[in-house]
């Protein structure tokens, strides 16, 4: 068992009257990747901006690669790589100065180019490198995401739907880093509404319904026909 990379206890997030996420606890480990299962709505995306320094927590304690977002936001933000669901591109930016700006703002030391040419290569996007992101389809877009997240080898990954729209090439690019992270000995956090592709990517789920936390399963338990009733089950 690892170290926890991420505790978060009695998390509240209301925006004005809505309560997108109602009372969640979550602890991920050090060396290993966690999901975060549920339909549109149940609060994966809202937790996941939460853990990334984008939106701060109403009520509740969350302390990211030991620091507490509240207290130390500039700490925990710095640990993090975070992959958003939607956004976060320049529409006239290419990716590599996407990369330049995002090695320049982590004063990322000399050679991060070399691992930034081996991403976009693994990503297929090595001939897209120089064109800019607006014409890029959605995938194109998610798999850069991924790349920009994963680029200082953070000690905290977090990927909020990294498989949306992705094809089987990006899918194992993706796949490929999760576990490149976890066996450098970071926490990584995959939140997705594809069960099987979950599965593959992670080892332990966390299935949210409604903002609230339902269940926790070993990705052994989700596997299969049996596995996918038991889910089925507990969205219902």
């Amino acid at each position: 068992m690892g170290e926890p990379g991420v505790e978060v206890r009695g998390l509240h997030v209301r925006f004005g009257a809505v309560e997108a996420v109602a009372g969640v606890d979550l602890v991920a480990e050090a060396g290993r990747a966690t999901g975060l299962l549920g339909c549109n709505g149940a609060g994966k995306s809202t937790t996941m901006r939460v853990l990334a320094g984008v939106v701060p927590p109403t009520a509740g304690t969350v302390r990211v690669a030991g620091h507490d977002v509240r207290r130390q936001p500039l700490e925990a933000k710095r640990a993090v790589g975070y992959c958003p669901d939607v956004g976060g591109l320049v529409p006239r930016a290419t990716p590599w100065e996407h990369l330049q700006l995002a090695a320049r703002l982590r004063r990322l030391p000399r050679g991060w180019e070399e691992r930034a040419r081996d991403l976009l290569e693994r990503f297929e996007l090595g001939d897209a490198a120089h064109r800019v992101t607006a014409g890029f389809s959605h995938g194109m877009g998610r798999r850069l995401s991924v790349v920009l997240a994963a680029l200082h080898e953070p000690a905290v990954l977090l990927l909020d739907e990294p498989f949306d729209g992705v094809d089987p090439l990006g899918v194992e690019a993706t796949l490929d880093v999760v576990a490149d992270a976890c066996a450098r000995g970071a926490t990584v956090l995959v939140s997705t509404h594809l069960r099987e592709l979950a599965i593959e990517a992670c080892s332990s789920m966390l299935v949210l319904r409604g903002g609230a936390r339902v269940a926790e399963l070993g990705a052994a338990e989700m596997a299969g026909e049996e596995g996918a009733r038991a889910y089925r089950a507990l969205l219902d």
